[in-house]
């Protein structure tokens, strides 16, 4: 029997209309509020495709300067749901997660940037993911769908919340644990946490 899920649009994510993508009728003012806009939105493109990089290879210090002090994370797995409001504790779960022995990839696309005002946007984006963990031969195949808030702060954009919910996931056991010609995360992930 299949849950009941919520419909994944722009109303449940909470996207709203937000500023208009069209040229000002005015002068030169109006032309340089609209480019800004257009940097605005590029800038929330870099931030977000340097979260999926900075997660992919643990690189925690550069990924705190992309999050707000006041940072809401909700993700919702197949096999998961993690919910914190605590900036330090998503740090930590990514370090402990992207460690030593294990592999992964985050590619996101499509992104769908709204922006609510000089200083607030949403965006919406897919997301395709692999995640292995050598110690147990375990993978996890799937897509899904993030809805994000975004805050400009001292003329930088940073993610403020940060939500997905899967569209699939894929759990399995492989037989035996592949062959890495290259295992960034070897070198400079964290050693696995003791059981």
């Amino acid at each position: 029997m299949t849950a009941q899920r919520n419909k994944l649009d722009k109303a449940y994510m909470g996207i709203d209309k937000g500023l208009p993508l069209q040229v000002s009728e005015g002068g030169i003012e109006e032309l340089r509020r609209d480019i800004q806009r257009l940097m605005d939105i590029e800038a929330i493109k870099q931030l977000k495709y340097a979260y999926f990089r900075c997660v992919d290879t643990a690189n925690l210090e550069e990924l705190a300067t992309l999050l707000d002090d006041k940072l809401f994370i909700h993700y919702k797995g197949g096999s998961y749901e993690w919910k914190t409001e605590d900036k330090s504790a998503f740090i930590e779960n990514i370090g402990a997660s992207f460690n030593q022995r294990a592999v992964g990839h985050h590619n996101g696309h499509h992104p769908e940037i709204t922006l609510l005002s000089d200083t607030e946007a949403t965006g919406a984006w897919y997301l395709a993911d692999v995640m292995m963990h050598l110690d147990h031969n375990a993978q996890t195949t799937g897509t899904a769908l993030y809805w994000d808030r975004y805050r400009k702060i001292n003329g930088r954009w940073v993610i403020s919340e940060s939500r997905y919910e899967r569209l699939y996931e894929i759990n399995e056991i492989r037989e035996k644990a592949p062959v890495l010609a290259s295992h960034y995360l070897a070198s400079q992930g964290r050693p696995p946490a003791k059981k």
